[in-house]
């Protein structure tokens, strides 16, 4: 070969191995990426409005998770995204059946070794109920980060974006293995034991008690304390062992309020009634005796506090002991009803019901 083509044939060499390299290398980093699934349930993340200013008028749970998807193309530089939608409804349609069938999706495929985590789309109302069962009962330390929004993606300022962008990042990221079911809003990670919404309509609006566990940083999770009640793999319960739950209702306190509700939940059906009591879950006196009433029909009496926050103290004003009545620790009803629900699938016994409120 003449010496002077031998320049040539080199610069024509690395012409042709160098996108071989490049595409090597992008094939590298694209296998390094987590592998994760949206599990989309509809909610105001997919929802619509009329025009960019109704940000609460609007219909929920009509944009699919393939739309979702495209409106934020940046998650598949943060990991492979694959998009399952398996309900598309308001979460406040959520039923115990439903519930169950969402958390035994979350964990038949997180025991695939292909999946490294699982986001979900939410509607905002239930989204504290439905994440919090998810923490007590999926038996996997993968990343489950679930996720709304308080506007749906028509409004102006609308939040599900980068909501969305936000979850797919904590979710790819390696110090959300561990944590349990988390929530990620407004910026914010919180625990799904802890976070609650509270307000009806501002974006900041889910709240945890002792604060978030961390933040969300230019696409970052950066976390700060870490859960220390059990969940998932700790957790006594186990979603694969669960066939139904039982039912367990809710009555609200008030001043002067009727026995009546009490009275229609248990005929219903009810194995268990939160009593949402005002103040530390008190329990007014012409009250007491229709809650003995349920007690001694086998219905359980739970007593929580509709302030939103704080323990209800055993035995404070109340003679529980006697009564044979029940105490949250500092879970809200809705939380309460939860928890209730799970712990009658293992035991009907009072003092081991109660412990297992103190427990988590």
């Amino acid at each position: 070969m003449h010496l002077s083509l031998m320049p040539m044939l080199r610069r024509i060499a690395c012409g042709l191995l160098l996108p071989m390299a490049l595409s090597a290398s992008a094939l590298a980093q694209e296998a390094k990426k987590p592998n994760l699934v949206l599990i989309a349930t509809g909610g105001t993340i997919a929802g619509a409005g009329a025009s960019s200013a109704n940000t609460g008028a609007y219909q929920a749970a009509v944009v699919a998770v393939d739309k979702i998807m495209a409106a934020v193309p940046e998650i598949q530089n943060l990991a492979n995204v694959k998009g399952e939608q398996i309900f598309q409804i308001g979460s406040h349609n959520v039923t115990n059946e439903r519930l169950l069938q969402l958390a035994r999706r979350v964990s038949e495929l997180l025991k695939s070794p292909e999946v490294d985590g699982i986001v979900i789309t939410h509607g905002t109302d239930t989204l504290e109920e439905s994440s919090y069962f998810l923490n007590l009962t999926v038996k996997s330390s993968k990343p489950v980060v679930m996720l709304g929004s308080m506007r749906p993606g028509t409004a102006l300022s609308a939040d599900g974006p980068l909501n969305l962008y936000n979850a797919v990042a904590v979710a790819a990221s390696k110090e959300a293995v561990g944590k349990g079911t988390l929530v990620v809003m407004n910026d914010e990670i919180h625990s799904a034991r802890d976070a609650t919404k509270t307000n009806a309509t501002r974006v900041d609006t889910f709240k945890s008690p002792y604060g978030p566990l961390g933040l969300v940083v230019e696409g970052q999770a950066r976390f700060y304390r870490a859960p220390i009640r059990p969940h998932t793999v700790q957790s006594d319960f186990d979603i694969d062992k669960i066939p139904a739950l039982p039912q367990v209702d809710i009555a609200y306190g008030y001043q002067d309020m009727n026995r009546a509700a009490y009275d229609a939940l248990v005929a219903s059906g009810a194995k268990a009634v939160i009593h949402a009591g005002v103040g530390a879950g008190s329990v007014p006196e012409y009250i007491a005796g229709p809650l003995n009433e349920i007690r001694a029909k086998g219905v359980f009496v739970v007593r929580a506090t509709r302030t939103g926050s704080g323990v209800v103290i055993r035995n404070n004003s109340v003679k529980d002991d006697a009564n044979d009545w029940l105490v949250v620790d500092d879970q809200n009803p809705q939380k309460a009803r939860i928890l209730m629900a799970l712990a009658l699938t293992k035991t009907k016994d009072t003092r081991e019901l109660q412990k297992i409120f103190w427990k988590y």
